[in-house]
């Protein structure tokens, strides 16, 4: 039986389609990190802004003692989920970290009122807030990049051969990330 043409045939065709299979599913896998990679460089930029419009908000003293604290934790949770995630965009934990901290952020600055001199501190926050929604769209654009390329890799582990070799290699499916509250979406 073993020494069959038909058999090495059979045999060689099984080990070609399962090698094809692994390499589709680390390509699909790489492109999740590459996205991640991307959407990162968005996030490190918004948090960029939100550093600045800290600094610049309690040198002038535009913002209070707890608004400044808020603003302040919400930013220290997002660039700790971003360090989790960045070093695992493939688990969903991490993700879902990273998730709820951009909606903490957001909500955040959405609730950012002006202190004392209400229509000076207006027209400061004004361009803050320009500047943070000028920023708000790359990051989505980066994070449905993102999203779609896991929606691919997850699709690829639902398949026959890939399913087996998922499980024997440990290949999880990866989560979606939301970076905005579901009215923005």
């Amino acid at each position: 039986m073993w020494s069959s043409p038909l058999s090495w045939i059979v045999i060689a065709i099984a080990l070609f389609w399962a090698v094809g299979a692994y390499n589709r599913l680390v390509r699909l896998r790489s492109a999740v990190v590459q996205a991640f990679g991307s959407l990162d460089a968005h996030l490190v930029r918004w948090l960029a802004m939100v550093g600045e419009f800290d600094a610049a908000q309690v040198t002038a003293g535009a913002l209070d003692r707890e608004a400044h604290s808020t603003l302040q934790g919400a930013s220290t949770q997002l660039t700790v989920s971003l360090a989790v995630a960045r070093a695992r965009p493939l688990q969903g934990e991490p993700v879902a970290a990273l998730s709820a901290a951009c909606a903490v952020l957001d909500a955040v600055w959405l609730n950012l009122q002006p202190g004392a001199d209400a229509e000076d501190a207006r027209r400061k926050v004004a361009h803050w807030r320009a500047r943070w929604d000028e920023l708000r769209k790359p990051n989505e654009q980066a994070a449905q990049i993102f999203n779609d390329a896991v929606l691919h890799y997850n699709a690829a582990l639902g398949q026959f051969p890939a399913l087996m070799l998922a499980w024997a290699f440990g290949f999880t499916p990866a989560r979606v990330l939301s970076i905005a509250p579901e009215s923005h979406s």
